[in-house]
């Protein structure tokens, strides 16, 4: 009897350390397999070429990349930013579905500050980087105007159009294609902008791809002292995570008859170092319809304010905020569903600010209800001189004093567009943006103070 029970116990332990080892064994396995999931990120199933433009071909090898890009359609406002959808009724001319709120009849000021030009006909809130090619196709800024390829660098994947129209050389491609008009270049692209416009497709690190940028960059370090600047050679892999962003999110024009796309940085990157840019050049937009002063349009310079910003000096590039990393499953990987950090707070702002997401949101939106309330002054400003030149020029004032005033209009106009037209309702640079409206108020009063 004592034998028995003396083996029962032996195959009970025996039973137990060997269930023990296969547990432990299959955990091993486990932790392995996601290991070498974890490693294993890419399982390349076709070759992609330096010129595939077509990101559905790029997801064979980054299904989860494509399925995140492609949530780019969201359509999610938030206090200040982000679209909400608006139904619209298709048709020949527009055959969208769903477009976004009209900013114009939001907000009546614009009207009267961009008088004459495009932006006074159609202006409606941004969205997604999936909708960048068709949005500007049936803007009324396109249709009932004459636009210039050049427009397509940014809304569009330009690079392989470029490529091919410069027989591989990328920079000759970029002076023929803006030469084109819009209708032409349009039938170049294929794309919004997608997977090889950020991407070496050989070993996906990031590339600049827009010559814009490249000469921009290179006349900005200049001023810093650096000679000959290679975006794609001497850039480090952190500032490359802000540099890709900043190939269309900056401030620009298009120079003389070729329409050239020009960032404007050879005197620095601040607003009032571009106006002295646009002055240096004589350059206007267009003659403000009211006033006929010779005016300025701003164009989303959000890498000049982030520039000028706390997380800027902190080395917090714009993917850090707007592609934050994320899991799935084992891996590691960029949030390519670009967006507001306003709706992806646990990931974009708690990896680094330790309080609660509710508390964070309500920083940024008191920061950004002061920005608006500061830019309802300034407009109402901006728009009361524009009435005064107009009463003055009903009653034959001299030129001289319609002359200085109309100067103190454009710069004025300048400063406010400049921080209106970025997209983050000044967070990203708040005491930068608060020092641009000052000067526009200024302008405002001394242009009201040349009238007398």
């Amino acid at each position: 009897m004592e034998f028995f029970k003396k083996n029962k116990l032996i195959i009970i332990t025996g039973s137990i350390a060997a269930l023990a080892t296969i547990g432990v064994a299959a955990l091993l396995v486990n932790v392995i397999g996601k290991q070498q999931e974890g490693k294993q990120t890419v399982f390349r199933v076709v070759n992609l070429e330096d010129t595939q433009d077509d990101p559905a071909v790029w997801a064979k090898n980054f299904p989860i990349h494509y399925e995140m890009y492609n949530s780019t359609v969201d359509q999610v406002r938030t206090r200040y930013g982000g679209s909400e959808a608006v139904p619209h009724s298709p048709t020949n001319a527009d055959p969208r579905s769903v477009l976004t709120q009209n900013k114009l009849q939001e907000d009546p000021y614009l009207k009267t500050m961009w008088l004459g030009y495009p932006f006074s006909v159609d202006f409606r809130e941004e969205r997604g980087h999936i909708w960048a090619n068709m949005d500007q196709e049936f803007t009324g800024r396109q249709t009932n105007f004459k636009q210039p390829g050049t427009c397509l660098n940014c809304h569009s994947s330009s690079y392989a159009a470029m490529m091919k129209l410069g027989n591989g050389d990328l920079d000759k491609g970029f002076h023929a294609f803006n030469k084109l008009p819009w209708a032409e270049a349009r039938k170049l692209v294929n794309h919004p902008v997608s997977c090889v416009d950020c991407h070496n497709p050989a070993d996906m690190e990031l590339r600049i791809t827009r010559p814009a940028l490249m000469n921009g960059l290179k006349a900005l370090k200049a001023t810093q002292g650096v000679k000959d600047y290679d975006v794609n050679k001497m850039a480090t892999r952190q500032e490359m995570r802000s540099y890709v962003c900043a190939q269309c999110h900056v401030e620009y024009y298009f120079k003389g008859p070729e329409k050239t796309l020009v960032f404007l940085w050879e005197n620095g990157i601040k607003a009032e170092e571009i106006l002295a840019y646009f002055d240096k050049v004589n350059h206007k937009d267009w003659i403000h319809k009211i006033t006929e002063a010779p005016t300025l349009k701003v164009q989303h310079p959000e890498y000049e304010l982030y520039s000028q910003s706390t997380h800027a000096k902190a080395g917090v590039t714009c993917t850090d905020c707007h592609m934050p990393y994320k899991k799935v499953g084992a891996q590691k990987v960029h949030d390519h569903h670009v967006r507001s950090p306003l709706l992806n707070i646990d990931n974009s702002c708690r990896t680094c600010h330790n309080v609660p997401a509710s508390e964070l949101k309500a920083r940024v939106e008191t920061i950004q209800d002061k920005h608006w309330e500061i830019r309802g002054i300034a407009m109402k400003a901006l728009v009361e001189l524009i009435k005064d030149i107009e009463t003055q020029m009903q009653a034959k004032a001299p030129e001289v004093k319609l002359t200085a005033a109309r100067k103190h209009q454009r710069n004025a106009q300048f400063y406010i567009d400049f921080v209106e037209a970025e997209n983050s309702t000044g967070f990203h640079a708040p005491q930068e943006s608060l020092r641009i409206f000052s000067h526009a108020l200024d302008e405002v009063r001394k242009g009201q103070n040349a009238l007398r």
